[in-house]
């Protein structure tokens, strides 16, 4: 490469390739002109930027999935550094329940909207129920794993009829 056209002390990323144009003979003052050509990406970086932007967008309505991905090392860890924590969280189990009582009582409903506390105080205890036994007994002991995947798919599509019809 001829050193008129090699640049000299301009820093740029490793997978950029710059092409140095010298300045024109009869002007000092004018500035080089700089080319900055990146390089392609692969295939693999664009599916994963495409992967993404799909998940940044659909951010709220992933809302559950986050929260199930999330569960699985916390009690994950908590299993780890003390088995006995579930036995603290397994008073959680119970909560929803109460948080029914508590909710008929103040503001009482009936059918369709007691069908749906009744469903989300259900799944809630379950969900409260999975994390305790997997804080006590590690999240992928015995049939915690296909719980972990029945709760999530039912919060996840709970969680889009929600969203739809509000």
């Amino acid at each position: 490469m001829s050193s008129r056209t090699r640049a000299r002390g301009v820093k740029t990323a490793a997978s950029v390739h710059t092409v140095h144009i010298p300045r024109r003979r009869g002007r000092r003052s004018a500035q080089p002109f700089v080319i900055v050509v990146p390089e392609r990406p692969s295939l693999a970086r664009e599916a994963l930027s495409v992967l993404g932007g799909l998940l940044w967008r659909f951010r709220g309505a992933l809302a559950p999935t986050g929260l199930a991905l999330l569960a699985v090392p916390v009690t994950a860890v908590l299993h780890a550094i003390a088995w006995w924590s579930g036995l603290l969280l397994a008073p959680a189990a119970g909560a929803p329940l109460v948080w029914l009582a508590v909710i008929q009582r103040r503001r009482p409903a009936r059918a369709a909207v007691l069908a749906w506390r009744a469903g989300l105080a259900a799944l809630a205890g379950v969900a409260c129920a999975w994390v305790a036994l997997a804080a006590g007994f590690g999240p992928l002991a015995g049939p915690l794993e296909l719980l972990w995947l029945l709760t999530w798919l039912t919060a996840q599509t709970a969680w889009l009829i929600v969203r739809r019809t509000h």
